[in-house]
Parts: C-alpha cells; sequence; structure tokens
C-alpha cells in the first residue's frame, strides 16, 4: 500500500516549464551551426551542461540508435524526450534517497525491521503487523535483516512501468 502510494507520486516528478525552457536554450546553444539537430559530439556537450557528467559512449549510442536512422544527428523534440526521461529518473531517485533517509532513523545505511516498524507506524498506523514483517521480508532481497538502499530502491520501482 505505501509503496503504491509513492509509486503514484513518483509518476509526477516531471520537469517545470521553465526547465523546458533551459533544455530548449541548451539544444540551441550545443547547435552551433544551426542545423536543426545535435550531433553526438553536440549531444555530449548538452548533456555536460545539464546534467555536469560526460556522458559514455554506450550511453550515446544508445541515444543515437533509438532515434531515426535516416538523419546525422538527434533532433529538438527527441533530444527533450531524452533529457526529460532523464530529469524524471534523477529527480525520483532523490525523491528515493530522502524516503529512505527518512525512514533510517539511525543513519546507519540500511534499515531494520524495528526502522521499518516505526514508519510504518507513522504512515500506516492501521495497517496489521504481520504485513509490516511481510513486506520487510520481501524488500530484505538477500534475507539480512536489513534492507539497504538498493533494497528500498528496487522496491520503490518495482512495477512502476507495468501501471
Amino acid at each position: 500500500m505505501f509503496f503504491a502510494e509513492v509509486r503514484v507520486r513518483q509518476r509526477k516528478c516531471e520537469a517545470g516549464p521553465s526547465e523546458h525552457r533551459k533544455w530548449v536554450e541548451v539544444f540551441k546553444a550545443c547547435d552551433e551551426d544551426k542545423k536543426g539537430y545535435l550531433s553526438r559530439e553536440d549531444f555530449k556537450v548538452a548533456i555536460v551542461m545539464l546534467f555536469g557528467y560526460k556522458p559514455s559512449k554506450i550511453e550515446v549510442d544508445s541515444v543515437m540508435s533509438s532515434i531515426n536512422q535516416n538523419t546525422s544527428g538527434i533532433f529538438l523534440e527527441e533530444f527533450l524526450n531524452v533529457v526529460r526521461k532523464k530529469k524524471e529518473a534523477q529527480l525520483c531517485w532523490s525523491e528515493i534517497k530522502h524516503i529512505f533517509t527518512a525512514f533510517d532513523m539511525h543513519y546507519r545505511g540500511f534499515l531494520t525491521l524495528e526502522d521499518f516498524q516505526k514508519a510504518f507506524k507513522q504512515v500506516a498506523p492501521k495497517l496489521p503487523e504481520r504485513i509490516i514483517i511481510e513486506v520487510f521480508r520481501e524488500v530484505d532481497q538477500d534475507s539480512d535483516g536489513h534492507i539497504s538502499f538498493k533494497d528500498f530502491e528496487y522496491a520503490m520501482n518495482y512495477g512502476q512501468n507495468e501501471a
């Protein structure tokens, strides 16, 4: 129940109009020759400007192979779609990390059953204890009695693309 509610909220991790304008400005700035598209190198520069890292060859190959093969680069709408997806994933990851940190009351980098129970008592006080224990066991993928951020993130994203 709790994870389903968070997944609904995650889908709302969208960029606003000001960010959209920024992406268009970056596209135009990187399209120095005014070709109407970004070459591989232009695309790399745009990603550095927007996200602060140089994309790997594999990432660039993946993006370029997903667009129309009859073109020499990535057009504005395709670029905006790529950037929007990257930004949404980044925003949602930040939200998941924030929730995990709130649950991790002792700042240990993992959640115990006790942490989990306290968190659920606050967000879903009428949820039966056995359900909380079942959820904990399900999320604790390696059954070590701790939920790592990786386990938590997986649980938060589970089924997100199915709905």
